[in-house]
């Protein structure tokens, strides 16, 4: 079964065609980092209008490289949220046309769901369920129990900053541009972790993160010190991501002990950071659980993953009507 991806929940413009739910075809992800960085974030209204101009030309080179048509598409999985609403449109309503026009069924997917799924796309195989899983990126960070594929319960979220916003906002305070993750992970390389003392917001007694402390710390470690460079740029990007990872590595370990789960899934933006891996693998190894990480390729916003999450559904002769609509926030369906 061939299914065609299509993702725009934010600034990424991205099309997949995935077989079987997870043979990799294609996968072309257009970037809008060069729109966004002399801004130090995304603006909302470019973002959409950079979608418009690409999503064809993105959707046709997934295409071409699958070495597929679209009469050999079997049916779509395209973001419906959570996201930025204008960008949720474009990529739905191409959806939408391509399936009309092609007789193809389409199906909204949840963008926290892909997130997921790519992380069953593991080389090793997919995890077991029950899992518990975390998933880190620019716009969230939440904790879910799955019990069984597509059934996700939400155990916490974070109040304020998502941990890539918040890598964002110290990224834009030390003069380090946009994206703020590879900037922060850059300059930690050969930073001391332990150089600068900053809090980690624990919220005994619930699995809700909140960043905005840690954010507001750095802030005015600034305003006393200047903008650093240098050794002391490095020591406060290394003690900014280890604060962020402590918190996230706790909160996850801590809903699995209480889950009973064998097994832990890590995915998101925040994924990619060699860092926070290595961190995560040291973990594991005191513990009688197993770790599940999204392959680097698919820890950002990509279409792979929507397809995957789409295909069970399609595969059981699910669709969604034309009436479907985009929708900003959203929770995750429990199936």
């Amino acid at each position: 079964m061939n299914i065609l991806g299509i993702e725009t929940s934010c600034d990424e413009t991205a099309a997949a065609v995935v077989r079987d739910g997870r043979q990799i075809l294609s996968s072309v992800v257009a970037s809008q980092d060069d729109l966004h960085g002399r801004f130090g974030g995304i603006v909302p209204e470019l973002a959409s209008r950079r979608h418009v101009a690409t999503i064809l030309e993105v959707i046709e080179l997934a295409l071409q490289r699958a070495e597929l048509t679209l009469d050999q598409i079997d049916g779509i999985a395209v973001t419906k949220g959570p996201g930025l609403i204008g960008s949720l449109l474009v990529g739905l309503s191409v959806a939408k046309a391509i399936g009309f026009s092609r007789k193809i069924p389409f199906i909204g997917v949840h963008h926290i769901e892909g997130h997921l799924e790519a992380a069953l796309l593991s080389a090793n195989g997919p995890p077991p369920y029950p899992f518990v899983g975390l998933v880190a990126t620019g716009g969230h960070t939440s904790l879910y129990f799955a019990p069984q594929r597509g059934m996700y319960h939400l155990l916490g979220q974070t109040r304020d900053d998502a941990a890539g916003e918040a890598f964002d906002k110290v990224a834009k305070l030390c003069g380090l541009g946009y994206p703020g993750g590879p900037a922060i992970e850059n300059v930690a390389v050969n930073g001391i972790s332990e150089a600068i003392s900053f809090p980690r917001a624990m919220l005994p007694r619930t699995y809700d993160f909140s960043f905005s402390g840690l954010k507001t710390a750095v802030a005015l470690w600034v305003r006393e010190h200047g903008v650093p460079s240098g050794q002391t740029l490095s020591d406060l990007a290394a003690s900014f991501q280890e604060a962020v990872f402590d918190v996230l590595i706790a909160k996850l370990f801590e809903a699995a002990e209480t889950k009973e789960t064998p097994d832990v899934v890590v995915c998101g933006g925040v994924a990619r950071n060699e860092r926070f891996r290595t961190r995560l693998k040291e973990e594991i190894q005191k513990r009688d659980q197993k770790l599940w990480i999204a392959p680097l390729a698919l820890c950002t916003d990509n279409a792979v993953m929507i397809a995957a999450a789409g295909t069970s559904r399609l595969s059981r002769g699910e669709s969604d009507a034309l009436s479907l609509n985009a929708q900003a926030t959203m929770p995750i369906a429990l199936g």
